[in-house]
């Protein structure tokens, strides 16, 4: 990465030094590497999971954190992560040692891939990188402070990091707000306490930490050093399954949680559908028949994929029947949100 020539009289020997010293949008001048496979991870890396639904802003937090501000990060709700990336980047303060990798994961719901395929990359990054025996050292987990309710996708989103979670390695997870700067104070803070009260409650129960990203290195990394600060790293439940147990991923908690919302999915789609029959069919104005018409078509291409998930998200009678009566059990155990 190429630096500036002109570096600033300033050291950071640490991040209150930082807070005092460098403007809140001053970069790091940090080298970053990208790496390309879990097998570059090393045992001795620092590994932060950037987890929560698209558009809550993951890009952008790990390019402001490593000094690459906007180089990756998009600008809608459109998702602009299409497979989990890790970069290798030090620490600000030049006393700390460590090397951290930011891993940008991509959210549920996505605009480019379905929920069994965001669930499998998710899984497999964190499988392989568990087989080496490297753990996370933390996961940031990021909710937009500007969606006025929780339901949908940041829920859905919510309960199915609850479940790859489990109650073993909440103690390294920030739950942390964006988007700041596009609501009010008072409305922000307002919605802050419910999530604290209500969808959170849970994990902050378990010894998880809130925060508010506010678009800053120093920020980023005051986020960073509060999940990592001082903790022994334990695996994940979905890592625990799917290594130490040696199950399937439509065996895992996780998936069992999508296998459950695909199914709830295709009620609503089925519904729809049929309303949108009944509609076109008692409607005589044609052009409107004709819109009416290609939502159905939609809709039933939409329910057709989500069938396929489904499918494929099935664990067979069989191993049911294994799993039920099996005395193997992982150490962390599901959150319920």
């Amino acid at each position: 990465m190429p630096t500036s020539s002109v570096k600033p009289d300033i050291r950071p020997i640490s991040l209150p030094f930082l807070r005092r010293s460098l403007p809140p949008n001053a970069p790091h001048y940090t080298k970053m590497v990208q790496l390309s496979n879990p097998s570059d991870v090393r045992p001795d890396d620092k590994i932060i999971a950037l987890m929560g639904p698209t558009g809550t802003g993951k890009s952008t937090f790990i390019d402001i954190a490593s000094g690459q501000k906007k180089k990756t990060a998009g600008h809608s709700l459109k998702s602009e992560t299409s497979k989990v990336r890790a970069i290798r980047i030090p620490h600000p303060d030049p006393e700390n040692k460590n090397s951290y990798v930011l891993v940008d994961t991509p959210g549920f719901n996505d605009t480019n891939k379905t929920d069994t395929e965001v669930l499998a990359l998710i899984a497999g990054w964190l499988k392989d990188t568990y087989k080496k025996d490297v753990k996370l050292a933390a996961i940031v987990y990021l909710h937009r402070i500007s969606d006025n309710r929780m339901s949908g996708s940041p829920l859905q989103n919510l309960r199915m990091f609850s479940k790859l979670c489990g109650d073993g390695a909440t103690t390294h997870v920030v739950l942390a707000t964006t988007m700041w700067s596009k609501v009010k104070a008072g409305v922000g803070e307002k919605r802050e306490a419910e999530l604290k009260a209500k969808f959170w409650n849970a994990m902050l129960q378990l010894g998880s930490q809130t925060d508010r990203f506010e678009d800053n290195a120093v920020s980023a990394w005051k986020i960073i050093d509060q999940a990592v600060s001082g903790k022994q790293e334990s695996p994940l439940l979905l890592q625990e399954e799917l290594v130490d147990l040696n199950r399937r991923l439509s065996e895992t908690e996780a998936g069992k949680t999508l296998y459950s919302s695909l199914q709830k999915l295709i009620v609503e789609q089925k519904e729809v559908i049929r309303k949108l029959r009944d509609e076109a069919n008692h409607e005589q104005n044609q052009q409107l028949v004709k819109e009416l018409t290609m939502q159905y078509e939609e809709l039933e291409t939409s329910l057709a994929a989500t069938f396929e998930q489904l499918k494929e998200m099935k664990i067979p009678f069989g191993r049911r029947l294994r799993m039920l009566f099996s005395f193997s059990k992982p150490r962390a155990r599901p959150i319920e949100i």
